[in-house]
């Protein structure tokens, strides 16, 4: 609504959907999407170095004629910009000042400090566009009108209202509710989500693990005493198996439903064929080596694999340039005749979640795809990684599930065959309660959450924040 009262932020945002609709209809050619890229990202190198105090140094070498004669393949050339960019520079990453945006956010601040990331009414205009068309997409297939509990890891956070007011656009009603907040806590949030008898809810995978918890603490039974008929989840890797896992816990539709951040916004959303979906009207996307930066070539069926790199190509507070997502992801081609003509994004996990075992390099993805596949009913898992005197490297794989899940040593014997096929790893499977380091996926790391790493000494920074926080949440 606030669109009305500034005429030309009301026709850029009607302008915004007329383009966003036009390329759902499949009416962009390759031709006009890469000359609509090229002068964005031209664009944000002329806006970002004008205004920004970072990147006024960082592009000097790029003047007015050179941005002028960049070319996509060219723009390789471009240097990064990192994250430690923007842990040293702060403030000074913004290409406007604090007063041009209209809200002010950072991350979290687990792992290294907290990052400002304001928006300001074109961000969340450009971005929410495509969450709203695409969510529609989602929630057609879900009978509706529907009540939606949003799940925030906090108030500094931009879930809350992202969710808000793409769901408010689509006629939807939603309560923002915090379960690790003392003033609403699990209980309140369990019972609300039962009276009030919400039917989706958007939060992260380990949240809707840890809520199936409760509820079960509590005498009730996700599957029969609630009515959430789906699952928007994110904020955590989230694998097929993971998903479907999940969905069994509420016998609901989990949905894998966006690629974000809080630096780079929205990159991908979930549509109704349960595929990610690039925004390529927003950004411009690049696959590197994440070892030497270099970008990679494509496979057979140009499918890209390696690490993220992203600029924007709107007018932002903070737009980035060639920045390096430090995720690992497959970039995939539409396929022909696809409803939504974006190219297709499979997040991996970060770089530096990657493993070695047995001289096998293990991307996250592929270690809980094959945790987990076929298995429902799961509350949690965690894999412990050990070397026998020998120089093998096992693993433990530790499943927390419901009460109603199977727990059969047959289902314990596919796991270990699975293991060891995939990765030449030897395997134990153990069915026990976890503790809340399982829950903190989202807030430090997949692998400081789902990892114990016994191979190394002393614990890793990231598996010790993750300690410190599971015993906070043990002891609320």
């Amino acid at each position: 609504m606030f669109t009305l009262f500034d005429d030309e932020l009301d026709a850029f945002a009607r302008r915004t959907l007329l383009m966003h609709r036009d390329f759902e209809a499949g009416r962009w050619t390759e031709p006009r999407l890469a000359e609509h890229q090229l002068a964005g990202v031209r664009d944000i190198m002329r806006f970002t170095r004008e205004n920004s105090p970072f990147y006024r140094e960082h592009l000097a070498a790029y003047d007015a004629g050179r941005v002028d004669a960049l070319t996509l393949d060219t723009f390789a050339d471009v240097p990064f910009t990192t994250k430690d960019d923007l842990r040293q520079n702060m403030l000074g990453m913004l290409s406007e000042q604090l007063t041009d945006g209209w809200v002010f956010y950072e991350t979290t601040g687990t792992t290294g400090p907290s990052t400002p990331c304001p928006r300001n009414n074109v961000d969340s205009l450009v971005n929410n566009t495509v969450l709203t068309l695409c969510y529609d997409s989602v929630l057609r297939r879900h009978q509706g009108p529907h009540m939606i509990a949003v799940m925030g890891p906090t108030e500094l956070h931009s879930t809350g209202d992202t969710f808000g007011d793409v769901f408010r656009n689509l006629g939807h009603t939603v309560a923002k509710m915090w379960p690790h907040s003392p003033v609403v806590g699990f209980s309140r949030a369990v019972h609300l989500l039962r009276e009030l008898r919400f039917t989706g809810l958007v939060c992260t995978p380990g949240m809707a693990m840890t809520l199936a918890k409760e509820a079960h603490r509590a005498g009730l039974d996700p599957r029969k005493d609630f009515s959430v008929g789906f699952l928007l989840l994110v904020g955590e890797l989230l694998t097929p198996a993971l998903a479907a896992s999940i969905g069994s816990l509420w016998n609901a539709q989990a949905y894998n439903c966006m690629y974000a951040s809080q630096e780079s916004s929205i990159l991908a959303a979930v549509r109704d064929d349960g595929l990610l979906h690039t925004a390529p009207l927003n950004a411009y996307y690049e696959i590197v080596d994440p070892d030497t930066g270099a970008r990679v070539a494509p496979a057979g069926d140009g499918s890209l694999e390696g690490e993220l790199v992203i600029t924007h190509l709107y007018r932002g507070c903070k737009p980035l340039v060639r920045y390096r997502t430090g995720d690992m992801a497959v970039l995939s081609p539409a396929a022909d005749g696809a409803r939504y003509p974006s190219p297709l994004l499979r997040p991996l996990g970060r770089v530096r979640d990657r493993l070695e075992l047995n001289g096998r390099r293990v991307f996250a993805y592929d270690l809980e795809e094959s945790v987990l596949d076929q298995v429902t009913g799961c509350q949690g898992y965690q894999v412990v990684i050990d070397r026998t005197e020998d120089g093998v490297d096992t693993l433990t794989v530790r499943l927390e599930m419901a009460a109603f899940a199977d727990r059969a040593e047959a289902r314990a014997d596919a796991i270990r065959d699975r293991l060891l096929a995939s990765f030449g790893t030897p395997a134990e499977v153990e069915f026990a309660e976890l503790g809340a380091i399982a829950t903190t996926g989202a807030m430090v790391s997949w692998k400081a959450a789902r990892i114990h790493d016994r191979r190394v000494g002393e614990p890793e920074p990231e598996r010790l924040a993750a300690l410190a926080i599971a015993n906070q949440r043990e002891d609320r």
